[in-house]
């Protein structure tokens, strides 16, 4: 695969900010899967605390499901930014749009987009994980009026 193609991913097409509260969550929890076990803890900290220990869990378990399964059989590696950056790449916006369509039950749009980010054969499961997870930062939001998980803060960091 052409490396130039690779990064595109992380292109930035926007900000966070200018996302739906489950959108910018969603990508900011992506961020901190990926950034290591502290991190990991982090999330299933917010997660345990806001959805209590039970509920934390399962939601957490398709958390991690689902980004398994786009990191074992995406179509490529997907592209991130740093956890405390405010722009939004190109391949986290598309992340955020599969996660609110499916958490919305458009059904056959989340479909279309998980194509994109993995083999067809797993679109219907990772549509299903995104969904679980987006009913979870759904509930979660419920409980706040800011971010679930707030980075927005901290300074951003240079790509």
């Amino acid at each position: 695969m052409n490396v130039q193609n690779v990064n595109r991913g992380g292109a930035p097409v926007g900000f966070l900010s200018e996302l739906s509260q489950i959108e910018a969550s969603v990508v900011i929890y992506m961020r901190l899967w990926c950034d290591g076990k502290a991190a990991q803890q982090a999330v299933w900290n917010d997660f345990a605390s806001n959805l209590g220990t039970d509920r934390g869990r399962k939601a957490i378990g398709s958390l991690e499901q689902l980004f398994g399964l786009c990191a074992k059989h995406g179509r490529r590696p997907m592209m991130r930014h740093s956890v405390n950056c405010k722009c939004l790449g190109a391949d986290e916006s598309c992340f955020a749009n599969f996660v609110r369509a499916a958490t919305e039950g458009e059904h056959e749009d989340a479909l279309l987009i998980a194509t994109l980010l993995v083999r067809a054969d797993f679109a219907p499961l990772i549509t299903s994980l995104a969904s679980d997870v987006g009913l979870a930062l759904k509930q979660m939001a419920l409980r706040h009026s800011g971010p679930v998980h707030d980075t927005h803060s901290t300074h951003p960091t240079l790509h």
